[in-house]
């Protein structure tokens, strides 16, 4: 089982799935993210697997709420690459304007998405799409699987 799991790491490809522009689609994205992440070897509990699926959270809640367009989706797509250790979360919707990274005033219960992108991710920016709209993408580090593991 296990030199099959590796072997997957080396050779699976990128995770991509449109999600409703709801509450409902982004926590769809969160879990389908943290399933990938797994089944790519970054299991759940593990500081990488955390990371990951709390930016995938994030960009997800602001597509869904900031980036939503009515009767449009939003796309999450992962790449991994064993070699560097890096897994890409790219999240693509179809409104133009371009997220702001701000400080909150401590008593406001929002407004702190991508404060903690920036903190967890190891680079981070948005980019035009094809098409409508942007696309929000962040890098974050994750340590090599190790053999046996």
């Amino acid at each position: 089982m296990q030199a099959h799991r590796r072997h997957l790491h080396a050779t699976a490809g990128p995770f991509t799935q449109w999600f409703s522009a709801t509450r409902r689609g982004a926590r769809l994205a969160r879990l389908l993210a943290a399933h990938q992440l797994s089944a790519w070897g970054h299991p759940y509990g593990t500081p990488a697997h955390e990371a990951v699926v709390l930016v995938v959270a994030e960009l997800a809640a602001n597509a869904a709420t900031h980036g939503r367009v009515a009767g449009r989706s939003f796309a999450v797509r992962l790449q991994y690459d064993p070699a560097p250790g890096l897994v890409r979360v790219e999240v693509s919707d179809t409104h133009p304007g371009h997220p702001v990274r701000r400080v909150p005033q401590p008593e406001e219960d929002h407004g702190r998405g991508l404060l903690l992108v920036d903190a967890l991710a190891a680079r981070w920016g948005v980019r035009d799409r094809v098409g409508p709209g942007k696309t929000v993408w962040a890098e974050c580090e994750v340590p090599g699987v190790r053999d046996g593991v």
